[in-house]
């Protein structure tokens, strides 16, 4: 296993980390226990996790992910676990602080949800799940001046923050499902006021959705910030599983047919997909797709999530070798024939 350091923290994380928002949902706990400990086993130290999971958020199960890390975490030793979790953003989930944003007092309310149900005193890694302002998110990708509202200021944000690593209830902080111009305004608020400066970023980023390295990825190297790379399978679809129309039952698709808007219903995934399959003559879609996104130098850790154990160590396993030069190039070549067709 590799592990990259996340900007100039004292964060060091395996390349790949375990996502848990099936846990509490379509995991059990016992069930997810047993993907933490496969994963340890493989020499991943980084586990991602949310206020709001469970997906798709609802008041019934929200916190349940961070339970389950909880219980698993107090049986761990604490020291070697880069923990992350991330304060939900302003929105429709009004079962969360009434669906309000990044003020001070909901950052406040938010971590002493999270330390009590991880049960530790600190967090590795504080991400602000999607920004307190208008911006196009999870598949929008157009930004619209009449829609912009601007939410907390940054500021109030960042400093919250700040005193929060003064007081060592978090070791660093990271955005989440942010913009170049959200990044370049943490930068320079962080260095105008002497705050601490966000480490990473957690984007979508697959085969199928590289819009991250039209400007994000500039900003990134400038500002030295690592990518967090979610959904790197894209909901599954670069799995393989959903190819010619199949929709094995308990999937997740199955399960919650409207969440993958992203993913549906777009003109060129299903071209795309098969054309990286055809790809694909010594290893899975799945292998590639995940191997295609360690590759990229901007990316310091690929977010996998799984639902069973076979799945999950199938995952773990495609990271045992690399992509050749001469695989990138054919996945470039297609990335140009069906560019970004899930943004």
């Amino acid at each position: 296993m590799q592990y990259n350091q996340l900007a100039d923290s004292d964060l060091r994380v395996s390349s790949v980390c375990l996502g848990t928002m099936t846990f509490g949902q379509q995991n059990t706990e016992a069930e997810g226990h047993a993907q933490l400990d496969l994963a340890a086993n493989h020499g991943v130290n980084f586990i991602d996790t949310a206020e709001m999971y469970p997906v798709p958020g609802r008041a019934s199960t929200q916190g349940a992910s961070e339970q389950i890390v909880g219980n698993w975490l107090k049986k761990q030793d604490r020291r070697a676990v880069i923990l992350a979790t991330k304060v939900t953003g302003p929105g429709n989930m009004k079962h969360i602080r009434d669906g309000s944003g990044l003020t001070a007092a909901n950052i406040r309310l938010a971590i002493e949800g999270s330390l009590s149900r991880l049960q530790t005193d600190y967090i590795d890694l504080y991400q602000l799940h999607w920004p307190d302002r208008y911006v196009p998110k999870f598949g929008g990708h157009h930004f619209e001046a009449d829609q912009y509202t601007p939410g907390t200021p940054i500021s109030e944000t960042l400093s919250t923050l700040a005193d929060l690593i003064t007081e060592g209830k978090i070791r660093s902080f990271g955005l989440s499902n942010e913009t170049p111009w959200g990044i370049s305004q943490f930068i320079k608020l962080s260095e105008q006021q002497g705050y601490p400066k966000p480490v990473s970023i957690q984007n979508a980023y697959s085969l199928l959705n590289r819009s991250f390295d039209t400007h994000l990825a500039e900003s990134v190297f400038h500002e030295n910030l690592g990518l967090l790379a979610y959904s790197p399978l894209a909901f599954g679809f670069l799995s393989g599983k959903y190819r010619n129309g199949q929709c094995p039952h308990g999937s997740r698709l199955d399960s919650f047919p409207g969440f993958a808007q992203r993913y549906r219903d777009k003109v060129n995934m299903v071209p795309a997909v098969e054309a990286y399959h055809a790809l694909c003559t010594d290893s899975t879609l799945a292998a590639m797709a995940l191997r295609f996104v360690k590759s990229r130098p901007f990316c310091k850790s690929v977010i996998i999530g799984a639902t069973n154990l076979n799945q999950l160590r199938e995952n773990l396993n495609a990271f045992d070798s690399e992509l050749t030069q001469t695989q990138i190039s054919a996945i470039d070549a297609i990335h140009l024939r069906y560019p970004n067709p899930c943004p």
